[in-house]
């Protein structure tokens, strides 16, 4: 079960889908420095004009600090929430979208150039007239091979077209490094198939989630009936049917957390006899595994066991019905405007609460900058990430290595003998900033200017097949896992490394031109999230070679566990909106990140300073500056639907939590701002959760 930590609740507007060595030792000159008259007497960087003046900070620290601008801002149209990160995004996107017409107007771009490629997949998009007339036309073939299924043997087949297709099935796989030998790649398979976010949709009672239950099924008869089913009501209801007897033998999102859990090695003979009605030498060849692998990891191993039940229950036009809808809906925002409105109307509305879909050129910068993703980004990174930002970011992560290093070597729970393994750990990690050493090669890619739909196509099978073309050879330590112009930070456990794209590391998520202690919290805090991955519920279970394996002694594990139950508690109790409250062990890894990373950021800064004093500006210290830029740097609003939708499936709690639940627990916010018993921000020392 892979295992790739994310810092933000938003994924980042352009997901893409770690090489820079840093290691525990001495403080370094740049990295601590002390701050120079220049940064002394530049501005604070806290946006004043945010603050709600009639909230205490000792009450509501996230409203405190952007209560206004709460207030004040409305959530674009388009969008399902707004906050800091989708204003860095806008920014991205913006000079994205530049790079990308620019390479549209030029016509006579070299074939296989990167010009070529980017300009030429913005015109497929945008080409709404072509879309139009197409129709159901691109799907043609892909539809042919769904309605040529004569037998449930031929199941295993389509689903591995559909992996390939990225399209939708009940069975997931992807390779990644083997969580017990991270020196080699391997192939997991897991579950999947489901058309609405996760199992709860289908399962839970309540009010809201029958609500869109109906809208479902409605959605699902409408694409059908686009399609030209004559019977699209009735094979609605039979989809819906079987998605849900497939989320009820899914594991829920808790129990996807549990790595130790999600570890089951088999070989396709154990495979077999798991599903015998499932053909896994068909499947193995169609996604194109056949004699690379010997063995998988199965991820949920009731599930594959149900899923085979489900197979054997299910009426053959049933399973055609399915796979048709499957592809629909994961080809529509590509086709003619009746399956693009359709699939925005219930997945953009409906699920995520967006009033209307977002403008035609956006969406297509979106499409390209996703699928031609390091293509983009290495045109983005020249144009828009200074060197010096990468040094001034290298210089950041040192001191927080630093920072972890001391905090560990002074906690009072833990035994010298597992401070040493920590210790070790933290030794071996690496960061990874601004951009790749090295390049992905696009050169076997085809893109065109008049196919869209084959364009996706064939970009979706290329990053399936880059992933396959990883086994049986050495781990690629240098790719990246996110493009350079994602607005996001991700921890990889099993390469032990933290990744800091370029496009995180901007305003109003990182300011150059501000005095550090606002970058210390505002960048900072991601950091110390990152590297507090390494040693949260999850990743404190893998070892510094990214190997699932417990360096814990036993009294300390339960001491660490203990203090994961009180936040998990503590979580618990808060609610986004009435009747929907937080899961505490959904979020828990992401709660100590956040928690251990605000503490991290203080310590961090400190090691900055070097023990010269830190100027007031603004009329704030610069401890109240750095907790002002890590709460406005996650500054955001989102729409009900988005909510539930976060709730239920998103193991980041909501900015509101992420702030002020992370503020209760640090000591140094209560000296910062001065809480006291009675203040709501108040927490007893002994009910506070320090980790790190």
């Amino acid at each position: 079960m892979k295992r790739t930590l994310c810092s933000s609740l938003i994924a980042g507007l352009f997901a893409a889908g770690a090489h820079i060595g840093v290691h525990a030792g001495a403080h370094d000159a740049t990295a601590t420095a002390a701050p120079t008259a220049a940064a002394a007497s530049a501005g604070s960087g806290v946006d004043t004009g945010a603050i709600d003046a009639g909230v205490r900070a000792q009450d509501d620290f996230f409203r405190y600090s952007q209560g206004k601008w709460l207030k004040d801002v409305e959530i674009p149209s388009d969008r399902s929430s707004w906050g800091a990160f989708n204003v860095a995004q806008d920014k991205v996107e913006g000079q994205v979208r530049s790079i990308i017409e620019q390479a549209a107007l030029d016509k006579e771009a070299r074939k296989g150039s990167a010009a070529q490629k980017m300009g030429d997949y913005y015109a497929s998009f945008i080409d709404e007239a072509r879309r139009n007339e197409l129709g159901l036309t691109p799907l043609k073939g892909e539809l042919a091979r769904v309605a040529a299924l004569k037998d449930k043997r031929g199941i295993a087949a389509l689903s591995a077209r559909f992996s390939r297709l990225d399209a939708g099935a009940p069975l997931d796989m992807y390779v990644h490094q083997d969580n017990k030998d991270s020196t080699r790649m391997i192939v997991d398979v897991g579950q999947s198939g489901l058309g609405m976010p996760n199992r709860d949709y289908y399962l839970q009672d309540e009010a809201r989630l029958k609500d869109i239950r109906s809208k479902y099924q409605a959605h699902v008869e409408k694409m059908l009936a686009l399609a030209g089913h004559a019977d699209a009501a009735q094979e609605a209801a039979q989809i819906l049917a079987l998605e849900t007897e497939i989320a009820r033998v899914q594991w829920s999102a808790v129990e996807n957390r549990d790595p130790v859990k999600g570890y089951n090695k088999m070989t396709f003979a154990q495979l077999k006899t798991l599903t015998p009605h499932f053909d896994w030498s068909a499947w193995a060849k169609g996604v194109g595994v056949n004699g690379k692998v010997d063995s998988l990891i199965v991820s949920q191993p009731t599930y594959l066991a149900g899923l085979d039940k489900i197979i054997v229950a299910t009426p053959l036009d049933t399973w055609r019905a399915y796979f048709t809808f499957r592809l629909l809906s994961a080809y529509a925002p590509y086709l003619s405007q009746p399956f693009v409105d359709e699939s925005f109307a219930f997945r953009g509305s409906v699920l995520s609460g967006a009033k209307v879909n977002r403008p035609l050129e956006k969406r297509a910068i979106a499409q390209v900058n996703r699928d031609l993703s390091e293509v983009v980004g290495k045109a983005y990174v020249e144009a828009h990430f200074p060197a010096e930002r990468k040094q001034q970011v290298e210089a950041m992560v040192k001191n927080f290595i630093i920072a972890f290093r001391e905090g560990i070597q002074t906690l009072d729970w833990m035994t010298d003998e597992t401070k040493k393994q920590a210790q070790l750990k933290l030794s071996k990690m690496k960061a990874k900033i601004g951009y790749p050493d090295k390049w992905r090669d696009y050169s076997s890619l085809n893109i065109a200017r008049n196919d869209l739909v084959g364009n996706v196509m064939r970009s979706r099978e290329f990053a399936h097949q880059y992933g396959i073309d990883k086994l049986g050879k050495p781990v690629d330590r240098a790719a990246w896992h996110m493009s350079p112009q994602t607005v996001n930070a991700y921890y990889s456990p099993e390469l032990n490394e933290v990744v800091f794209p370029a496009a995180r590391l901007q305003y109003p998520l990182y300011d150059a031109d501000a005095e550090p202690a606002i970058n210390y919290g505002a960048v900072g805090i991601s950091i110390g999230h990152e590297i507090s991955h390494a040693f949260d519920d999850q990743g404190s279970q893998f070892d510094g070679d990214g190997n699932l394996r417990n360096w814990w002694t036993k009294s300390d594990a339960e001491k660490f566990a203990a203090r994961g139950k009180v936040l998990v508690a503590q979580y618990g109790a808060y609610s986004p909106l009435p009747g929907y409250n937080l899961n505490g062990e959904l979020t828990l890894g992401e709660n100590i990140a956040d928690n251990a990373g605000a503490i991290m950021a203080s310590r961090a800064y400190k090691i900055y300073l070097n023990g010269k004093p830190a100027p007031t500006i603004d009329g704030f210290t610069a401890e109240q500056r750095l907790f002002m830029g890590l709460a406005q740097a996650r500054r955001g609003k989102a729409r009900d639907a988005a909510l539930i939708s976060q709730v239920k499936s998103d193991p980041h709690s909501p900015s509101e939590f992420r702030v002020n639940g992370s503020m209760r627990n640090h000591p140094g916010f209560y000296e910062a701002f001065d809480v006291k018993p009675g203040d709501k921000m108040y927490l007893a020392p002994e009910q506070r959760v320090i980790f790190w």
